[in-house]
């Protein structure tokens, strides 16, 4: 299934701008949480071809769900809803329901800039212990060892 080209800093601006109406009745860690995964993500668009910027900015992402959805089912106002108070929790609601779906999208771009999940397939930089060493001595190459 091919995703459409979503740029990730149209994803950036949906939230940031639900994020910044949702910060009328949440604030601290809402703010905190929220604005900290967006700086991340403007990490990723700064950086284009950086694997770690855009799978911070998508972990990221899925930690702020949880949060979110902790957050909001606290410090929900329950009395005297004015009508600022109703379009900021709805805001904010409406941020936590798009995120599943920008999760999606930036996965998808995770794995354009080369990321995977799971084990390594590429171990060629690497030497095992137990291969032999080249000893850095050159004298020793063709003597034998000398016992005590």
């Amino acid at each position: 299934m091919e995703l459409p080209a979503v740029n990730l800093k149209a994803i950036l601006l949906v939230h940031w701008l639900l994020t910044t109406w949702g910060c009328i009745v949440f604030s601290g860690p809402y703010a905190w949480a929220n604005f900290t995964i967006l700086a991340l993500g403007v990490w990723a668009v700064a950086q284009r071809d950086s694997v770690d910027a855009i799978s911070m900015f998508l972990g990221g992402l899925v930690v702020t769900v949880f949060l979110d959805v902790i957050h909001i089912s606290i410090f929900y106002p329950r009395a005297g809803l004015s009508d600022t108070v109703r379009f900021s929790a709805g805001m904010a609601i409406l941020s936590l329901l798009l995120k599943p779906f920008s999760c999606c999208l930036v996965y998808h771009m995770y794995r354009e800039r080369g990321g995977f999940l799971g084990p390594s397939q590429d171990r060629s930089a690497y030497q095992t212990i137990a291969s032999p060493e080249v000893p850095a001595d050159p004298e020793s190459r063709g003597s034998i060892p000398q016992g005590y």
